[in-house]
């Protein structure tokens, strides 16, 4: 904690901080550094965005901030926030808040307060209502922050039955927390965020993805997808989740589809770093992985001997993710990518049982499109037997089929899988119109390059005219 309080020590000299601090004493008003940069100095991790607080207004921040920054904003005064940009950082300074809450909507009646203290025990968890005043240095701490900190534990400043019930969305940033931090969320908390588990009905579907992005975004979200599941807040949002805990009897065994689904998680997450270092978190890709088997509950079957089959479960659950995602307002991008994910990912799997074609591997590029690389990525995450052969020979197929499309690109620009011969050129070739017949022959002109690659303009136009004189 001593290198902690040093690192603090040094943020609190940078020159935003100090240019800020000087103006509002100058100004006659305190300012604090507040929340996240507290809590991620005393942890040794990277600060990215500064929040302050003081007993100054908006009015008067406003007025503060101006000849010190480059650019203001106040999109967020009625709440007591003005944003500027000072030193080339970006900045948001709010007003000491005394909210209160109706418990029917997360909308406060913003309320400003007079203390610091007042205004850190409002916020959600006590690792993150710590303050540095400055430029006096000063740590400020009225519910035990920093020995949580210490501790590794996450816990409400307040009674966490009223923290929660002003604003349930806390609950979701607890799992969240929880596995950004890798804390254990203590046990009055986590009894509370299950108990009230029914009043995140109030928080809208675009603040849930929200957070579950951010989850999703972390290095390892593990731990927060486990605490959202045993809390039975995943129920409230994403249902589907809890119900991959299918139940195993004595006659009929599979693999566990939760624990499988978090796995596939993890590795996925880790390859993405492996094979993209540096690279931004992938969402979708993450989201796929997660969803990936939750078409296996609806199409379970118990076959005699002991088998369980889950038929389509790709396609099914494909639409149960394409439709869930819908309502929890995800872009139209994002459900594309993770769909076509979802329904895609057991395609390899008839590879591994045998060499395909050029034909098959050409139409599996296709199929993919532009999600191809994060569908390597899913369906060598989605091994998880912890029989070393068939892993090592599923990894050996999917090595083999990534060099065969390597090989391929280079002869046939597989990305953009087309017949050499567009619709316009159909038309001159064949002496028709704009219709369906168009189609139709483009459809034909586009087997053939699936099935036997490049041919040259003048053999495709020889198997358009031949197949043409052919139709009754």
């Amino acid at each position: 904690m001593a290198e902690g309080i040093a690192r603090l020590s040094a943020l609190a000299q940078s020159p935003v901080i100090s240019t800020l601090a000087d103006a509002f004493a100058a100004a006659g008003f305190d300012l604090a550094v507040v929340g996240g940069p507290v809590r991620d100095g005393l942890l040794g991790r990277a600060t990215h965005d500064l929040d302050f607080t003081t007993n100054a207004r908006p009015d008067d921040i406003l007025r503060i901030v101006t000849p010190v920054s480059t650019a203001q904003w106040d999109i967020g005064r009625e709440f007591g926030t003005i944003g500027a940009r000072v030193r080339g950082e970006q900045v948001e300074i709010t007003t000491y808040r005394a909210d209160s809450y109706d418990g029917a909507t997360r909308k406060p009646t913003v309320e400003f307060g007079d203390t610091l203290e007042a205004d850190l025990t409002r916020r959600d968890f006590t690792v993150n209502a710590m303050a540095l005043r400055v430029p006096a240095m000063t740590l400020v701490d009225p519910s035990g922050g920093v020995e949580d900190l210490i501790a590794g534990v996450l816990r409400t400043p307040i009674d966490p039955a009223v923290s929660f019930g002003d604003d349930p969305l806390r609950m979701l940033r607890a799992a969240r927390f929880s596995a950004q931090l890798g804390f254990e969320i203590e046990e009055n908390t986590s009894r509370a965020m299950k108990e009230l588990r029914d009043t995140l009905r109030i928080v809208s579907a675009e603040r849930v993805q929200s957070e579950l992005v951010r989850l999703l975004q972390t290095d390892d979200p593990i731990r927060g997808l486990r605490t959202l599941v045993d809390t039975e807040l995943m129920e409230q949002f994403l249902p589907e989740i809890p119900a991959l805990r299918l139940e195993i009897d004595e006659h009929h065994h599979h693999k566990d589809v939760y624990e499988h689904s978090l796995t596939v998680v993890r590795q996925a997450i880790e390859l993405e770093h492996e094979r993209h270092p540096g690279a931004a978190p992938d969402v979708p890709l993450r989201l796929a992985a997660l969803l990936h088997d939750i078409g296996k509950p609806a199409t379970r079957r118990l076959e005699a001997g002991g088998a369980v089959t889950f038929h389509h479960h790709d396609v099914k659950g494909a639409r149960m993710a394409r439709k869930r995602l819908k309502e929890l307002k995800f872009d139209s991008a994002t459900i594309a990518s993770v769909t076509t994910l979802v329904e895609l990912h057991l395609r390899f799997f008839g590879y591994a049982e045998g060499t395909w074609t050029d034909s098959a591997v050409r139409r599996y590029v296709r199929d993919a499109g532009a999600e191809l690389e994060r569908l390597h990525i899913l369906t060598r995450a989605d091994v998880t037997t912890r029989n070393k052969r068939k892993s090592t020979r599923l990894r050996n197929a999917y090595d083999d089929i990534e060099n065969r499309i390597a090989a391929l690109r280079e002869q046939e620009q597989l990305e953009a899988i087309r017949p050499e011969i567009d619709g316009n050129r159909i038309q001159e070739i064949l002496g028709i119109g704009p219709g369906r017949e168009v189609g139709e022959a483009y459809r034909f002109l586009l087997e053939l390059r699936l099935d036997e690659g490049v041919l040259g303009d003048e053999e495709a136009e020889a198997r358009l005219r031949t197949w043409w004189a052919s139709r009754p």
